[in-house]
């Protein structure tokens, strides 16, 4: 058995890994895949590729691409989900902000720099017209956190996947001002520069399965409410996130890697552009 480790966020998005592992698809071409759950998100998922803790990330499009301009030894090898992510921004149910325009000048809170979070920040900013070289953060490592950060005012908003976060508004712990999405595709897998040189094969057959389950997930019966159980979602929420959602089986193309790079670009985050071959490698 060739072993691979993978690491992804403990959402909706990645139920198709967790099926094909659970159903043997992988352990039937002798690959040991070894999941784990990284709650704290893309931040802490770059650091694991950059200290080689893992072989594949299930990674924020945007986060990956900084941090490969940043000596990150990592390649995208696909495009994961080819839709984009639909960032709640929200604020503590008790808060005395009620719209946008009142968060400027704020504390965002954010669960690393260089997470989506932080860099949705920006591209908020951006929207709304605000100086990005006044904005303020507050490093809360994962969802609970922020929790709490919002809660004791120590942070004013809070950006994150809006259906994860939808359970707490329902509770009335958050209040959801507006959406942000991505401009671009969002989720993508990457895999070290290490690991493609060792098991360019392997991550081959990977990238095989993954496929077909992404292909087929929609077709799978009563899998809107499989899917609002395993993730305590409202079925209406998880039936509304499916009819937005679609996930690719192919590279993530040049077009959305520039439009990722020059975002960045203006936004100060990076101080270069990489030309594509730096940052994505097919191995199929």
């Amino acid at each position: 058995m060739k072993k691979i480790s993978i690491v992804g966020v403990p959402e909706h998005f990645n139920l198709p890994w967790h099926m094909a592992i659970e159903e043997g698809a992988f352990t039937e071409r002798g690959i040991d895949l070894q999941w784990t759950d990284i709650p704290e998100g893309t931040g802490k998922m770059c650091q694991m590729l950059q200290h080689g803790e893992t072989d594949l990330a299930i990674i924020l499009t945007e986060g990956l691409v900084k941090s490969i301009s940043e000596g990150n030894p990592a390649r995208i090898i696909q495009e994961y989900i080819g839709s984009p992510l639909l960032w709640g921004i929200h604020v503590a149910q008790e808060s005395r902000f009620k719209e946008i325009s009142a968060l400027k000048n704020t504390k965002a809170a954010i669960s690393r720099f260089g997470s989506g979070s932080h860099l949705m920040a920006y591209v908020n900013a951006q929207n709304q017209g605000w100086d990005t070289s006044e904005l303020k953060f507050e490093v809360v490592d994962n969802l609970t956190n922020a929790v709490s950060a919002l809660s004791a005012g120590s942070a004013d908003y809070f950006m994150w996947e809006r259906f994860t976060t939808k359970p707490l508004v329902d509770q009335g712990i958050f209040r959801r001002l507006d959406d942000c999405p991505t401009p671009w595709p969002c989720f993508v897998v990457a895999a070290t520069v290490k690991s493609i040189a060792e098991n360019r094969s392997t991550l081959a057959h990977i990238l095989e399965i993954i496929n077909t389950y992404t292909s087929d997930i929609r077709h799978i019966p009563s899998i809107d409410r499989t899917l609002a159980n395993r993730y305590g979602q409202q079925l209406e929420d998880i039936q509304k996130w499916l009819s937005m959602t679609r996930w690719s089986q192919s590279q993530l193309s040049t077009d959305d890697l520039h439009k990722v790079q020059d975002t960045l670009l203006e936004l100060k985050l990076i101080n270069t552009k990489l030309k594509p071959n730096a940052i994505l490698e097919t191995i199929q």
